[in-house]
């Protein structure tokens, strides 16, 4: 098996989480949060649906991460995200953060929206 170093360039990965926080690109964000290729923002929760459509030329696939368990997101949300062609995968936050920064790094057009642990 060989390994190779993930390399980030030009891209912005999740570098860690706890409990109610993110570090993205070396940046504390607490609470919610939105992360693409190009950095990181605050994001208010499922209810906050405007900055993930916005995403809809950028992206081909975002992560949410509905926090320490998988959930379900509302079918409202789902139904918006696949019409503007964005595909949605949800997952608990840990796991979207780690297939965020993978996918990322094979320089695939993905964004994570991920609540907090």
């Amino acid at each position: 098996m060989h390994m190779h170093e993930i390399n980030f360039t030009q891209a912005t990965p999740v570098d860690g989480y706890g409990p109610g926080f993110f570090r993205v690109g070396g940046v504390v964000i607490r609470g919610g949060v939105l992360v693409t290729a190009t950095g990181a923002d605050p994001w208010a929760g499922l209810d906050a649906q405007g900055p993930l459509l916005a995403l809809a030329s950028e992206i081909d696939v975002l992560f949410v991460g509905t926090g320490a368990e998988v959930a379900h997101i509302p079918p409202a949300l789902r139904e918006q995200l696949e019409t503007a062609g964005i595909g949605v995968e949800i997952m608990s936050s840990p796991a979207a953060c780690r297939t965020y920064n993978v996918l990322l790094s094979e320089g695939r057009r993905v964004a994570l929206a991920a609540l907090a642990v």
